[in-house]
């Protein structure tokens, strides 16, 4: 297979993902993908995204009215203008994924459990992984189902690690999180707060996304903290398997 045929099927197989205000939008199709590639750039009329696309204005027209109805992108009157548009893209980029490559990562996973001799944790980790990805590729946003349920998790576990002293709260948690196969958590920074978290159960095998995907983990960190403070406390990933990082890091403020 030659080069060019190599392009073409990357570009059939690519996914983006973006944040609008209905839910993750998954775009698959060659043609948006170049249009939004165009509006990344710069905000563009009608006329220009025709020209840097190289597609029928037909073409251009249905797509762009498509994006606009989902929350993608939207659109201006032109100032100098008043009959034409300006389109832009209004939503949160996520990230990319590949098919073949989401393919391969679910390879992994079954491989991972057959040579696990039918470990039951790795079992449940494949089938977390795999619905997780799946959903991802069909543009369902499970972070907000993760995040609340991490949350219910740790006020139910919160009694079982609480102490006084914040060292002693740790250690507890970390624990907790080697016991249960979640992970192994370690102290980054004691001020401000941040902790690493290696071998996360929650992402250490979803594909690149580009942004943090440990929703589950930051609503239970998020609870305890709150607990432990008797305050309202932010727990911001900035590290993540997801991110192409080798680790996941939390840092965790009281507001």
């Amino acid at each position: 297979m030659n080069d060019k045929k190599k392009n073409i099927s990357l570009e059939n197989v690519q996914i983006d993902l973006f944040a609008t205000a209905a839910g993750v939008q998954t775009i698959d199709s060659p043609v948006k993908l170049k249009i939004l590639s165009v509006l990344r750039e710069h905000e563009q009329s009608f006329d220009e995204i025709v020209k840097l696309t190289g597609k029928a204005k037909s073409t251009v027209s249905a797509h762009l009215k498509t994006m606009v109805q989902n929350g993608i992108i939207g659109s201006k009157i032109d100032p100098e203008d008043a009959r034409k548009k300006i389109f832009y893209i209004k939503s949160e980029y996520i990230g990319k994924l590949y098919r073949e490559k989401l393919q391969d990562d679910i390879n992994c996973y079954i491989e991972r459990y057959i040579n696990s001799e039918n470990d039951p944790f790795e079992f449940f980790r494949l089938i977390f992984l795999t619905i997780r990805v799946s959903l991802l590729t069909q543009g369902i946003d499970v972070d907000p189902i993760l995040q609340e349920a991490g949350i219910r998790v740790g006020e139910v576990l919160y009694d079982k690690v609480a102490d006084p002293s914040l060292d002693k709260f740790l250690a507890n948690i970390s624990k907790f999180w080697k016991t249960h196969s979640l992970g192994t958590i370690e102290l980054k920074s004691a001020e401000p707060l941040a902790i690493n978290v290696y071998d996360c159960f929650e992402c250490s095998g979803l594909p690149y996304l580009g942004r943090p995907a440990c929703a589950f983990d930051s609503g239970i960190l998020k609870t305890l903290f709150k607990a432990h403070y008797n305050h309202e406390t932010t727990v911001k990933e900035t590290e993540c398997y997801a991110m192409g990082n080798k680790n996941c890091s939390f840092l965790i403020n009281r507001i």
